[in-house]
């Protein structure tokens, strides 16, 4: 009897100090936001809305990809059951959806052995309009007069406001309460340079203004990682492909969320260039990110579906590229397979893939891209 009861508490033990999960397989994932969410899903019947996501399912599948990034929270809204968001409004108008569609999304993803990864926005409250459009069900609405929200082309959360970090964390911990695979942020961080005036300066701190701006993200960073961990849930962020802005712009210190595993589990930077790209040419800016790499985090670069057949007005000489090459997606996953700590990648997005009017260049771009994907 002894012995059991030795074995059940180093059961315990062991059980207290498994790691969180980890990326085994390749992924091959694709954005689905809250474009395709509108498209597809706003205002449709039950049967209309469920068949519409079984296609998305049974099209990713069809490609061989194997993970969807969903964008379950645009703003400070839900496409799922929320008891803190109101039903997002790229489902519903008015404020009723008939099914939970995470939940939906989720049950039969994994059916066809698809991952899915909720995507959401921290501090966005509104992607349009001013402080006084925020609707009364809104967990913001209280906040209107003060400076906890921010208006500069749509309307944010103060990230220095306590209030702020923790309205996050509550949404993240709803969405853990779902059999997600994990959780993602996208690149929209600091909405304005003087947002926190206030609290900088009643600080008193030595920090300069942005460096005092980095630390405040690092600390909402660090404080949903450790949410996530707690449940075993991966957690990672999409920044932008540019280093300058995210430290000058975004102000997320991408170098130190990459030298531990205290921030992130995995990282999706925007590699959206072509390797033509005169400022950032593909190969050099993805090496430059897997060498930034100190702790063996993942990396799992996004990819330009979007740019195929277009053309590229920040790349300068290379504003071609994407007209004139139609293997360019191919081409980078094979590069990218060489980096040392690549685990994938994502396509943005959906709609430039599957949609009904995709382009003859965005065929011939699937077809290339297939060679890769075969087994």
């Amino acid at each position: 009897m002894k012995k059991i009861i030795i074995v059940f508490f180093i059961f315990i033990f062991l059980l207290i100090l498994l790691p969180e999960k980890e990326i085994e397989e390749e992924t091959r994932g694709v954005f689905i936001s809250y474009i395709e969410i509108s498209k597809y899903l706003k205002d449709k019947n039950e049967i209309e809305s469920k068949n519409n996501i079984n296609k998305m399912i049974n099209n990713i599948k069809e490609l061989n990809l194997n993970t969807i990034i969903l964008q379950v929270r645009p703003a400070m809204d839900a496409i799922y059951q929320s008891k803190i968001f109101p039903i997002s409004k790229y489902l519903s108008d008015n404020n009723y959806y008939s099914y939970d569609v995470l939940d939906y999304f989720i049950n039969e993803s994994h059916k066809e052995n698809i991952k899915i990864i909720a995507w959401i926005n921290p501090y966005r409250v509104l992607t349009k309009g001013t402080i006084n459009d925020i609707p009364n069900n809104s967990p913001t609405y209280k906040y209107i007069g003060t400076d906890i929200l921010y208006e500069n082309n749509g309307v944010f959360l103060n990230p220095a406001r306590p209030e702020s970090t923790e309205l996050i964390i509550n949404g993240v911990e709803e969405i853990l309460n779902y059999d997600v695979d994990g959780i993602i942020m996208d690149d929209y961080f600091y909405p304005g340079n003087n947002v926190d005036e206030k609290e900088y300066l009643d600080s008193k701190t030595n920090l300069s203004r942005e460096e005092y701006h980095l630390n405040t993200i690092n600390n909402m960073v660090k404080n949903v990682h450790d949410t996530c961990s707690k449940r075993k849930v991966l957690f990672g962020i999409s920044p932008e492909g540019n280093i300058e802005n995210n430290y000058h712009k975004n102000y997320a210190d991408v170098k130190k969320w990459l030298s531990t595993k205290d921030y992130v589990d995995f990282i999706i930077p925007q590699l959206y260039y072509g390797f033509e790209n005169e400022t950032k040419p593909f190969v050099e800016t993805s090496n430059y990110w897997d060498e930034m790499i100190k702790d063996n985090i993942p990396l799992i670069p996004a990819l330009a579906f979007y740019k195929t057949g277009v053309e590229d007005n920040y790349a300068k000489s290379g504003k071609n590229e994407w007209i004139n090459n139609h293997n360019i997606i191919e081409k980078e996953i094979i590069h990218s397979r060489t980096l040392s700590h690549y685990k994938g990648f994502v396509l943005y997005r959906y709609d430039s893939i599957f949609s009904e009017n995709v382009t003859k260049s965005s065929q011939e771009e699937i077809e290339n891209m297939k060679k890769a994907l075969v087994s």
